[in-house]
């Protein structure tokens, strides 16, 4: 980082890659036209978005057609789920979605409970995986859709999305996957996978913040979640963000190209940082699995201290680490709630809210995990002469 910070924090978002900012600044620019317009500039637009609409569809084995830019994440979450259920009504009212999905899934089904549709949130093992077949027992003949998250936020476990998607398709029910945190950092097929619907965006993968995207497959009946002008074949309706589009389509570029070697170095990392907590703080446990989890991801607590998470990334923070207690969507330990992903998997209250979670990236080497160490194993130092 220019300052000097130690960023681990990944999951909530990433730095712009420099690569991706040289894209989007013609856009910014000589290229501002409004895509819907019929003169040059509005052409060079088009263009612009169609040529990147085509390229990150390749990427997931879609079709150009099949994906809708929106603005992030949410929009995505909040489309899939409130679309698919109010054009599928008619077939049935119930929704099955995993117990540790993002709040924006959860607080959408909250809403849709209030508008009539039931939902079943499916549990999930100790280390924070759901289990496929335990997933049929709770399908009945009024399910409509089933959204289990490819990648959960907190803890980084990976889902078995294509079991899950195979025992949907088997049953004529459709399935949305919410992969924000996954896009870009293994490898994605909606056709191998049988994925109705998934949700991607593109400020987790060094893009810009404020866009992102929704697969729909061909022939899925799904109602617009905003409606105007008509953008988007008519099923988004809003002016393109056309610079953040074109650094989409850069990052997801980027991202593609040097998936499998990033992988390899940030598994490494995360290794090197396990090994030196185990070996230098006594008391340090994980959380979530240790094996199936995306790269760089690594959630844990130590024993006695959970109370003092917040003090904990505070010193931090005074020492220029940035790290997070969960979600930073939800900020969950900061208000004082324990994270419901940690509670999922069987932490108490307390465990569930002294979690530390660090999500390594593309920008992050290894003399900063030895100088996070470093720092850490000094205030853990310190606080325990407090507290003793």
């Amino acid at each position: 980082m220019s300052d000097n910070r130690i960023y681990l924090d990944n999951a909530a978002t990433t730095a712009m890659d420099q690569r991706v900012m040289e894209s989007i600044l013609p856009f910014l620019t000589s290229g501002f036209g409004n895509a819907s317009s019929l003169h040059t500039d509005g052409v060079r637009a088009r263009n612009a978005v169609e040529a990147a609409r085509q390229q990150i569809a390749a990427t997931i084995n879609a079709a150009p057609e099949e994906l809708y830019f929106t603005s992030g994440g949410t929009e995505s979450n909040n489309w899939a789920l409130k679309g698919i259920a109010f054009a599928n009504r008619e077939k049935g009212n119930h929704i099955i979605v995993s117990s540790i999905e993002h709040d924006c899934v959860l607080n959408t089904c909250r809403w849709l409970k209030q508008n009539g549709f039931r939902i079943t949130y499916l549990p999930v093992g100790c280390e924070g995986i759901v289990d496929p077949q335990k997933l049929k027992k709770w399908i009945t003949p009024e399910t409509i859709l089933i959204s289990v998250m490819h990648a959960n936020n907190e803890l980084g476990t990976i889902q078995p999305i294509g079991e899950i998607g195979m025992i949907a398709r088997e049953r004529n029910i459709l399935f949305h996957t919410d992969a924000c945190q996954s896009f870009g950092k293994i490898p994605l097929d909606v056709r191998l996978q049988n994925i109705d619907l998934m949700t991607i965006n593109a400020h987790k993968i060094y893009g810009p913040k404020g866009v992102g995207a929704l697969y729909v497959k061909r022939n899925v009946p799904i109602e617009p979640l905003l409606h105007g002008g008509g953008q988007e074949h008519g099923m988004r309706s809003t002016t393109e963000n056309v610079a953040g589009i074109v650094g989409f389509a850069k990052a997801v570029e980027l991202c593609m190209n040097e998936m499998s070697r990033e992988a390899e170095r940030l598994s490494s990392l995360v290794k090197r940082l396990a090994c030196c907590l185990e070996e230098s703080i006594e008391g340090v446990y994980f959380n979530g699995s240790r094996d199936h989890r995306l790269p760089g991801y690594l959630n844990f607590g130590i024993s006695g201290m959970e109370g003092d998470s917040i003090r904990l990334l505070l010193l931090l923070d005074d020492q220029g680490v940035s790290v997070s207690t969960g979600s930073a969507c939800s900020s969950n330990a900061a208000n004082g709630v324990s994270s419901h992903v940690l509670q999922a998997i069987g932490r108490n209250p307390l465990e569930a809210r002294g979690a530390i979670r660090i999500t390594l990236g593309r920008f992050n080497t290894g003399e900063e995990i030895d100088s996070f160490c470093r720092i850490l194993i000094n205030i853990h130092k310190e606080l325990n002469s407090i507290f003793s």
